[in-house]
């Protein structure tokens, strides 16, 4: 039988660079946590004056940005907690890393030779003041390139036409628009750009001491490469912007190396100078990873700033709504997600109006109102959402006569509010009534095999009782819901796994038969329940549908 084990007393680093902060995890050879950290952009570098890690630009309607300059300093200090750590980093034989998808950074003219001559005496932060052609990186919340996005789809021949050829069809917060928004309103920029990066490949070049590629599952959250022959697309960089290719660098398998560690992390931080870097992917792909999830019909929910939903096919379908990726974790397959922008920050907001900030009382509404909340529906939007495509608002609505058996027939009426525990229940009955008709209608199964719920919101049992319920199916969760990191850090072994044996190993052989005793093990944490309740909730959510069908009629856009 081959061995698929890795080195004894290796240890495997794996970053998560999110929204709103810098997460650490590191896998010993067992696949056992050993070490984890966490850098909060605000509380631990609130000199950068962010609220939950982002700039909102009051002046221009949907435009969200975070400091570039901040990622690097909490990278920085991420190094520092380590090396100040019990753990030898020394022994670290890969590291990888998932970054918050879609966000970008613009190296200015000139920059590689600061990236390739970085000075072990001196922080990060103090030598890349002026690396960057703008000094705040677009990311995945913002919604001011709608006009781009038009754009780049007419250039195309339309809305699906785009989705076929990229996986998805232009979304506000993708790359590609966000990228023709700096050509069209700042073009100087856009000149002065060498290199673009993603926030996963941003990283990875900090730890290379030059360019990393972008892998092609990140890429595929672009709108710019081609989903069936993974390189970039002609017609979609042309619809975008000028020289676009020359600055977007060359592709690259997820589980490829990007590079030996820099020396500077050597001489700095003691890092082994063998230590290979392997290509940085998305949060969601690497979430993919965290949660083995590689059986079509499983489902993940993680339930993070924002909201997803993914799984695995081999048959994808792209469409207007979701989104389709290259497998990160195979060479064949493709990663299916659906996104909300309105996830735990919501959930948050409804808390602090309606629960006295307490998520004791939180979940007591939550245990105390009946499912189907006596025929409330609720539509709950701090953020612009992307599935809707609805704008910020609160909509609530009652089911005239409700019995619990039918909505045959029943009419809604909007009302202003409700009564604070069927707020809280409207609320999350609504965020997975709309996660359960959105995955049908893209093709997942109904019900799932099972479903692996991730993310901090993951740890509240109420939460996962509704998940349950709703959907049909029993809820798992993992050790440690920050699965980003931990897919990060078992990529990164995976990476060395492969460069070992000279050619592409499953993922899954690293941990076949052995997984409960690793840190990747699984528990289930709520079980399906009545079945009765689940068809109530069947018709329930045709009914929110067609009630989000007539919002977006009215409100939303095209």
């Amino acid at each position: 039988m081959e061995d698929f084990s890795l080195p004894r007393d290796s240890y495997f680093l794996g970053f998560d660079s999110s929204t709103q902060s810098l997460k650490a995890t590191v896998l010993d050879s067992n696949l056992n946590i050993v070490a984890s950290e966490l850098v909060h952009f605000d509380s631990d570098l609130p000199h950068y004056k962010t609220k939950d890690g982002v700039y909102r630009d009051a002046s221009v309607n949907g435009r969200i940005v975070s400091p570039t300059l901040m990622w690097v300093e909490a990278l920085d200090l991420m190094l520092n907690k380590l090396s100040n750590s019990n753990l030898d980093l020394g022994k670290i034989a890969a590291v990888s890393g998932s970054g918050q998808q879609h966000g970008s950074v613009y190296w200015k003219s000139g920059s590689s030779s600061i990236l390739s001559s970085l000075d072990p005496k001196k922080r990060l932060v103090d030598q890349l003041g002026d690396a960057f052609s703008t000094k705040e990186s677009p990311i995945w919340m913002d919604s001011s390139t709608t006009e781009q996005c038009r754009e780049i789809e007419k250039a195309v021949g339309g809305a699906l036409e785009l989705s076929q050829l990229t996986g998805s069809r232009a979304h506000e917060r993708y790359t590609g628009p966000q990228i023709r928004k700096i050509f069209e309103t700042q073009p100087e920029v856009y000149h002065n750009t060498e290199r673009i990066s993603l926030v996963s490949s941003f990283v990875a070049s900090l730890l290379i001491g030059a360019y990393a590629c972008i892998d092609e599952t990140d890429a595929a959250g672009m709108n710019l490469m081609d989903l069936r022959q993974r390189v970039w697309s002609d017609r979609a960089l042309e619809a975008t912007a000028p020289g676009l290719e020359q600055k977007l660098g060359k592709l690259a398998t997820a589980h490829a190396v990007a590079g030996y560690i820099a020396p500077y992390f050597v001489e700095r931080f003691s890092f082994n100078k063998d230590c290979l870097i392997i290509q940085w992917s998305g949060d969601n792909p690497n979430s993919l990873a965290g949660l083995t999830l590689n059986t079509p019909g499983d489902l993940a929910i993680s339930l993070g700033t924002s909201d997803t939903v993914f799984g695995i096919t081999d048959d994808p379908q792209p469409r207007l709504e979701g989104h389709v990726f290259p497998n990160p974790v195979d060479t064949k397959g493709y990663m299916v997600m659906l996104v909300y922008k309105n996830g735990s920050l919501t959930r948050e907001d409804v808390r602090n109006r309606y629960a006295e900030k307490s998520w004791d009382n939180f979940n007591a509404f939550l245990q105390q109102t009946q499912p189907l909340n006596g025929g409330k529906i609720g539509f709950y939007y701090n953020e612009h959402e992307i599935l809707p495509p609805l704008p910020v608002g609160f909509h609530r609505y009652v089911f005239e006569n409700f019995n619990g058996d039918t909505l045959e027939g029943l009419a809604e009426r909007e009302v202003e509010e409700f009564d604070p525990p069927s707020e809280v229940r409207a609320l999350i009955e609504g965020q997975f009534l709309s996660m359960r008709g959105h995955a049908e209608r893209f093709g997942m199964p109904s019900p799932p095999k099972r479903i692996i719920a991730t993310g901090g919101a993951s740890t509240n049992q109420s939460i996962l009782n509704s998940i349950a319920s709703i959907f049909g199916c029993d809820v798992y969760t993992v050790q440690r819901p920050d699965s980003a990191s931990l897919g990060a850090a078992l990529r990164a072994a995976h990476g060395w796994l492969c460069r070992n044996k000279g050619t592409f190993v499953p993922i899954s052989s690293m941990y076949k038969d052995k997984l409960e005793k690793t840190s990747l093990s699984c528990k289930l944490s709520a079980t399906s329940g009545d079945k009765q309740l689940v068809s109530k909730y069947a018709l329930f959510m045709k009914k929110r549908i067609e009630i989000e069908n007539r919002l977006v009629e009215r409100l939303g856009r095209c």
